[in-house]
Parts: C-alpha cells; structure tokens; sequence
C-alpha cells in the first residue's frame, strides 16, 4: 500500500471514530506517529437465542462486557411468545447505560435453527416454532441501528475466530451441544454456509443405518440421542422401568451427568454413548473437511470431564489428520463476541464476513 493510501484510510477511520493518533516514537529517524483502535468508544449488543434460553450481552469492540442477562425463551408457549421475550430482552440491553461517549454500533442475532443470513430470515427453528420468520425485518422496524440475523453457530464460531481458543486459525469447526446439536464451519478464513445456507445442521448426521427410511421434521436423528434433549428424554424413558430414588423421573442432562459422576450404572452408559455418537460425529467431520481445531461449546459439551475428555481419546488413530478438540472458554458469550466481529466487519467494509445484501 501506497502511503498516501495509508493515510487515506486512517483519515476515514479517524473519521468514523475507530481509530486515534496516539503518541509518537523515536525510530531511528523521524518519529512515528502511532496510532490505536477506539474499541471503547463503541458498542454492541449480541443475542445468543437458544433452544431454552436468551442470552443477551452488551459489549465494547474489544471485547469487555458492560452488560449481560440470560431468560427462559419459552418456545413452548408459543413463536409469538418467543419472539416477545427476544424483544423485551433487547430493549432491555438499550436501557443499559452506557460509559460516557460510548456510542452503539449496532445489534446481531444468532438464531438457531436454519438461518437465512443475507435476508435474515429464520427458515426454521423448531425449539421455537419459528418457519420463515423476517427477524431482521422485524427488528430493524422495532430498533433503529444496524440490524444483523446469523446462526447461532456460525454467530458463535465468529467469536471463536476473533476472541476465543482458536483465534486467527483459518479452518475451523464450531460445535454446540445444547438443546440441539449444530456447527459453525470457518473454511480458509471465511464462514461457509453451503447452497441453502443450511451448511453446519450435524443434528441431522445419521447415527447408524436403524435412521434411513424414516421422517425428521423436527429434530435430527443425532440430535435425538445426543442433545442435551435427547439425553433427558433417553433418561426419563429408562426410569420409568427402572426406579432411581435420586434422579428426579423429569431428569436433565445435568441430573444425569451428575448420576454419572456418583457412579450410577444407566447414567455411565448413557453418558458414554452420548461420548460415542458425538466422537463418530467429530471424526467425520474431521476427515471430510481437515479442520485445524474443533472448538465444542454448550450445555452438554461444558461436562468437560465426561464429554470431551473421552472424545479426545476415541479419536486417536480414527482418521489421518486429528483435529484439536478444546472446550470453548467463550461459553455462553461466544456470540457477543461474533457479534463485534459481524457488527465492525459490516459497518466498515472489512472483507472476512459476507455482509448483508
């Protein structure tokens, strides 16, 4: 780049207010001028809307949370219900005082489900309800700031990319376990989203041939036996032959992680075969697309000691290349972190994230 190119472009990042001359230093010769990123003088708020909570954070460009809450999203009541509490969880981040000259920048949503990210419409999202849903429509009529609708997981994989473990790495694969199963895939640098913007639904992987030939309009078949779910609802079935005077009979994942942890036969098979389906998972994943890291994260994936420890052990030796498996240290703020990376990229010009059309 030219010089006069280079001043050009900080002159319209002075501008913009991202960017200011700091002070200057000897250099052998004429002194540099230097200058420094104004990552607090501007803010976002991300939205994480998972299959049973919201979690809502407001944050500054370089990644210091002012603010975060987490509700219930009550799918069960209903799409419109959820789409309510979505709204009251906004307004709610905007009514967050600011530090003084701290201006917001803008707002990105990771919704989970099929998202369609360049008209940002959710195709469908079953924990909710939602079938072709304008969130971003809606949004933007309700909150006048930039408005962006991403997957949750590829919302999330962003923040890994910038912020988090695997920061800079130029192949990635994002994995949540939560309520669902979903994935974020980073391909040199760049999200991919595949043809109908539906790349990353590995809920839907087959676990074995016992799935061909049958319907999953809600749920995948992966996700039926290895979200945290599909663990509780496996859960709750063998209860109800076997009594288990601690386990609640409407268990959690967590009430079965912990039976686990006290040693309780069906707990410690069950939690193993949630560790086998989702290694068979990684490991396809692992050799079709050579991921440098795989980055887990959600509700199931955080029983560290129960699920990803044993995932690295039954990928030795499965496939050529193994990936680095690591538990996010991100957890439930990965996507406020995507969301300075969505936000900045699509207000400035930057190149690594499809903005919107």
């Amino acid at each position: 780049m030219s010089l006069p190119t280079v001043m050009r472009v900080v002159e319209d990042l002075i501008a913009a207010d991202l960017v200011a001359l700091g002070p200057s230093e000897p250099s052998g010769g004429r002194r540099r001028t230097l200058i420094e990123f104004k990552g607090a003088a501007h803010a976002v708020i991300g939205v994480d809307i998972g299959g049973t909570k919201m979690q809502g954070t407001v944050v500054d460009l370089v990644g210091r949370v002012i603010h975060d809450v987490c509700i219930a999203s009550e799918g069960e009541a209903g799409p419109e219900h959820a789409l309510n509490r979505l709204y009251d969880l906004i307004q709610g981040l905007l009514d967050v005082p600011l530090p003084a000259g701290q201006k917001m920048r803008g707002i990105a949503v990771g919704a989970p489900g099929v998202t369609l990210s360049n008209s940002g419409t959710v195709a469908w999202a079953p924990s909710l309800g939602w079938r072709d849903l304008p969130l971003h429509d809606l949004l933007a009529s309700r909150f006048h700031l930039p408005i962006f609708v991403e997957n949750d997981v590829n919302l999330a994989t962003l923040g890994e990319y910038g912020f988090g473990l695997a920061a800079g790495t130029q192949n990635l694969v994002c994995i949540t376990v939560g309520t669902g199963i979903g994935a974020g895939v980073m391909l040199e640098g760049r999200l991919y989203r595949g043809h109908d913007q539906a790349s990353g639904e590995v809920g839907y992987f087959l676990p074995g041939t016992q799935a061909l030939g049958r319907r999953y309009d809600q749920y995948g078949a992966l996700e039926d036996l290895a979200s945290g779910r599909g663990i509780a609802s496996l859960a709750a079935a063998h209860l109800r032959a076997v009594h288990d005077p601690l386990t609640p009979q409407d268990p959690t994942a967590e009430d079965v992680f912990r039976r686990a942890r006290e040693g309780a036969p069906w707990a410690v098979t069950l939690v193993e075969q949630t560790a086998d389906l989702l290694s068979l998972m990684i490991a396809n994943i692992g050799a079709l697309l050579n991921p440098e890291v795989v980055i887990l994260n959600g509700s199931v994936a955080r029983a560290e000691d129960l699920i990803v420890e044993p995932i690295c052990k039954r990928l030795e030796g499965l496939i050529p290349y193994v990936p680095r498996v690591l538990l996010s240290d991100l957890g439930p703020r990965a996507c406020a972190m995507g969301a300075i990376m969505m936000v900045l990229d699509a207000t400035t010009g930057h190149v690594m994230v499809n903005r919107r059309i």
